[in-house]
């Protein structure tokens, strides 16, 4: 099992990362809460990983921190809920703000999520709430606080925003109408991303 890995950024493709580690490029996906905390490709960074195995791939997750791997190992726990939406949740909000969904009751939050139905709220709700009776708000962070995942004209960034929105799982037309509304002077994808993701559900 590969529990953590500590190399250089590659590349960035949210939410797929290549990380270097002593020259072995590894392949992972993570959620959005953990690339816009990255530092730029080229430096250095420790990321928290989960290793999942199924019939057709082995696939590597990555988290900027235990907290957040810890979450994501609860949700693929719920019974509907696989690795790929475990990430697009995670990327929606943060661990702390679905805990806060879960024991809240809110489910009209969860259902804007790529993949996320009524019914599947209310089984994250329900199979959830008690097992995150003990959570905690505490952190390891992945040590660096650069929210670039990439800069260029205004019209590469959009496309390279809508691409991740889409991987993630929302639709082509609501991941562009959600862009659309964001003001041309973002400078970075990341930025992007995050404000797009805040217009979902609009």
């Amino acid at each position: 099992m590969i529990g953590r890995l500590k190399g250089t950024i590659v590349e960035k493709a949210p939410p797929e990362l290549l990380i270097d580690v002593n020259g072995v490029g590894y392949e992972v996906q993570a959620p959005m809460t953990t690339i816009f905390n990255l530092p730029d490709v080229g430096h250095t960074v420790t990321l928290f990983t989960h290793l999942s195995v199924s019939e057709n791939a082995q696939n590597l997750y990555a988290f900027g921190s235990k907290k957040d791997r810890q979450m994501f190992r609860e949700l693929i726990k719920v019974s509907g809920v696989g690795p790929k939406l475990g990430i697009a949740i995670l990327s929606g909000m943060t661990a702390d703000e679905f805990v806060a969904n879960v024991n809240e009751g809110e489910s009209s939050a969860l259902v804007k999520l790529p993949g996320v139905g009524k019914k599947t709220a209310d089984r994250l709700i329900i199979e959830m709430r008690d097992r995150l009776k003990g959570w905690s708000s505490a952190t390891v962070s992945v040590g660096a606080n650069n929210q670039s995942t990439g800069t260029g004209s205004s019209h590469s960034l959009k496309q390279e925003a809508e691409s991740a929105l889409i991987a993630l799982g929302y639709k082509p037309q609501d991941a562009s109408k959600a862009i659309s509304r964001i003001k041309d002077d973002v400078t970075s994808s990341g930025e992007l991303i995050r404000l797009a993701l805040k217009n979902m559900g609009k």
